[in-house]
């Protein structure tokens, strides 16, 4: 069984409510009705009415009870997102005109609908950027309590006979805070070995990547990222962790041995921390153009609530990928 389709069965076995902010689009309707036919999830698609009942005819879809349609400009909860919104934004300077406006942007609005408890996580930036995905998860859900800071990851699934004979990696952070300091590469890492075992069921083993192995080479960047690592085995002594590896010597068994004797980590890591946003955008997009790897993502980590953001290349299948993540965090 694959990766992907472990993901998808695991998602099946608690089934959330999904809202896409996005259901003008084709490939995300296509990517919720394959959802909702695996049985990964109950759907609510945001956007005019007319336009998403004629992308849902076009797969041969229609809504029932697994897929509903949210129309901000007549829908009955945007009275009450609208003053949600203006609560959450009035001491920014936000009035009452301007929150009844925001509140009928479609990911302003289906994000009110995981805040307010109306869905349990979001999906957008099929069309959407980025920033104006992951602004409207920070504004309206939030950072969660106990969370140092939010960050992201991007699941790399690896080909079927993969050489290593692995199957999935966590690489983070790849697409959303670009100079992490110590302490916030620090908590990126416990991050993303908390996701490593809620999404694949592994055990974590977390390697801090840098362009030196053990004190190969003396630089700042060095230095940031074994600072991460003191301050990982001090608050942490129970993860499994170790840096800075080059990647070679956190994913080589035999370059592991050679480069850091030793280490539990070295050569079998299972959750890639990039030292920057440079590192790690280019470092996913190599494995995924040249190795072959699926790249998932970029998930987001640390909100109060789940949402998260697509490439706006996804295909139809990446948008059920994603609900069957989304799920999988809303369920845990």
């Amino acid at each position: 069984m694959s990766v992907l389709q472990g993901l998808q069965d695991r998602a099946a076995a608690r089934p959330a409510h999904i809202v896409l902010s996005e259901g003008h689009d084709p490939r995300v309707v296509a990517g919720a009705v394959s959802a909702v036919q695996a049985g990964i999830a109950r759907i609510t698609l945001v956007g005019t009415t007319d336009e998403v009942h004629r992308q849902l005819a076009d797969t041969g879809a229609s809504v029932g009870p697994m897929i509903a349609v949210e129309d901000p400009q007549t829908s009955s909860l945007t009275d009450e997102f609208a003053q949600t919104y203006f609560d959450l934004r009035k001491h920014k300077g936000v009035s009452e005109d301007i929150a009844a406006i925001q509140a009928r942007d479609p990911l302003v609005f289906a994000a009110m609908m995981v805040r307010n408890g109306h869905a349990d996580g979001t999906v957008g930036g099929a069309v959407a950027t980025t920033s104006d995905t992951v602004r409207a998860a920070l504004q309206i859900i939030g950072k969660a309590k106990d969370a140092p800071l939010v960050s992201s990851f991007f699941l790399m699934a690896l080909p079927d006979g993969h050489p290593s004979g692995r199957s999935a990696m966590i690489f983070g952070d790849c697409g959303l805070v670009i100079d992490p300091n110590a302490e916030e590469l620090a908590a990126i890492a416990v991050a993303s070995a908390a996701s490593c075992k809620q999404l694949l069921g592994d055990a974590p083993k977390v390697a801090l990547l840098s362009f030196s192995t053990k004190g190969s080479a003396r630089h700042p960047a060095v230095t940031k990222v074994s600072d991460a690592v003191e301050i990982l085995q001090r608050d942490h002594p129970d993860l499994p962790a170790d840096g800075e590896l080059q990647f070679d010597a956190a994913f080589v068994p035999e370059v592991g041995a050679s480069k850091a004797p030793g280490s539990t980590v070295a050569g079998h890591a299972n959750v890639m921390i990039f030292p920057n946003l440079d590192a790690g955008n280019i470092g996913y997009k190599i494995a995924q153009r040249i190795g072959g790897a699926d790249a998932i993502g970029p998930v987001l980590q640390g909100l109060s609530k789940p949402a998260n953001d697509l490439s706006r290349g996804c295909t139809a299948q990446d948008v059920t990928n994603m609900i069957a993540v989304t799920t999988l965090q809303a369920s845990s």
